[in-house]
């Protein structure tokens, strides 16, 4: 069916870039602007026979002045029109554009227009988001088959380290290699499963498996998984959540709240401060986590929801990458946003809106 699909577009570009046209795009703009002035110029004319028909004979205005004023008039009214029979294909192409290149290939653009070369870049253009969204299935399908390919086998090494682990009479060298090679199993199997999870939801359009919780407990639940890691770094919290009960996938916004906070603890310095708030504010649900580490740079601003993107490279033995674009996709199909922005006294606040 994709290949299919595929001849067809490239058949339709073919045959529109093999259709014959007499006159040219430019050849025809030529022409219609020197019919735009010829006909401004009549009209006007027209117009002042009329007036002199009308206006009382003691009101003299020079033609001269007639014409230019009715010229102008008139070629102001017919260039408008003719911008907009020109220029709202190419409109309609840069917004589908930005669509794409935000990462949407699904546009599919139609026209009506008889140029010639509006409907081969229309088509072109149609013909390039079928090739990249056929690129994209194909890139995920591998990813996702891969990844899970590779769980089995990653799942097995890290349940015989386990077993080694705790076996007698290793010595400190060789129950330091077992250490490692159960840490990087473990943030390997992290990975494969954060991939897996990741291609499950892009492949999603809708919420499932709703249910109604109260949000509030489980944002706690999520600091309370979390105590190893700021405990290690003595972080202080200062949490402020009101009670709300809310309709949605409990397990997909788990993952947000743990990311979220996980980053705050992750970037906050030594007894650093991670503060949490969520509201209730003009019938939205608003969730804000700041931390006391560095900011963001106008670079990270930009690429922080991209897939494998670590803008601290002294973290990248802590994630793999794959947790604020994971946040990003839940976002999309629970109809919510996510923000960042840097605080004049420092650090990062994230920003989460529910839809009650």
């Amino acid at each position: 069916m994709k290949e299919r699909d595929s001849t067809k577009s490239r058949e339709t570009f073919e045959v529109i870039r093999k259709q014959s046209n007499k006159l040219s795009l430019r050849v025809r703009l030529i022409l219609l602007v020197m019919a735009e002035i010829v006909f401004s110029i009549i009209l006007a004319y027209a117009v002042t026979l009329l007036l002199d028909v009308v206006l009382p004979e003691d009101i003299e205005i020079p033609l001269i002045l007639e014409l230019l004023v009715l010229s102008l008039i008139v070629g102001s009214a017919v260039t408008t029109f003719m911008s907009k029979l020109f220029f709202d294909p190419i409109k309609k192409l840069g917004m589908a554009m930005e669509k794409v290149a935000d990462g949407d290939f699904t546009i599919h653009l139609e026209t009506k227009s008889s140029s010639k070369e509006i409907r081969e870049i229309y088509s072109g253009f149609n013909l390039m988001t079928h090739e990249l969204r056929a690129t994209e299935v194909l890139q995920t399908d591998f990813v996702s088959n891969v990844s899970h390919e590779f769980k089995t086998p990653i799942n097995a090494i890290e349940g015989y380290t386990t077993l080694l682990q705790g076996c007698e009479g290793l010595g400190e060298e060789e129950q330091q290699y077992v250490e490692k090679i159960l840490y990087n199993t473990k943030r390997l199997s992290d990975l494969v499963g954060n991939i897996l999870l990741l291609s499950k939801i892009e492949n999603q359009s809708i919420e499932t498996n709703q249910s109604r919780y109260r949000l509030d407990e489980q944002i706690r639940q999520s600091i309370v998984i979390l105590e190893p890691a700021w405990t290690m770094k003595e972080i202080e919290f200062d949490v402020e959540l009101d009670r709300i009960e809310y309709l949605g996938n409990e397990g997909l916004l788990r993952h947000v709240w743990d990311n979220l906070i996980g980053n705050a603890i992750k970037f906050s310095p030594q007894s650093g401060l991670v503060t949490i708030c969520l509201t209730r504010q003009s019938g939205k649900i608003v969730f804000t986590v700041e931390d006391s580490g560095p900011g963001l740079s106008e670079e990270a601003q930009r690429h922080m929801f991209d897939k494998f993107y670590q803008a601290d490279s002294s973290h990248k033995q802590e994630g793999n990458g794959l947790g604020l674009a994971l946040v990003k996709r839940i976002m999309t199909i629970t109809s919510g946003s996510i923000e960042a922005e840097n605080m004049e006294r420092g650090g990062c606040r994230f920003t989460v809106i529910l839809e009650e």
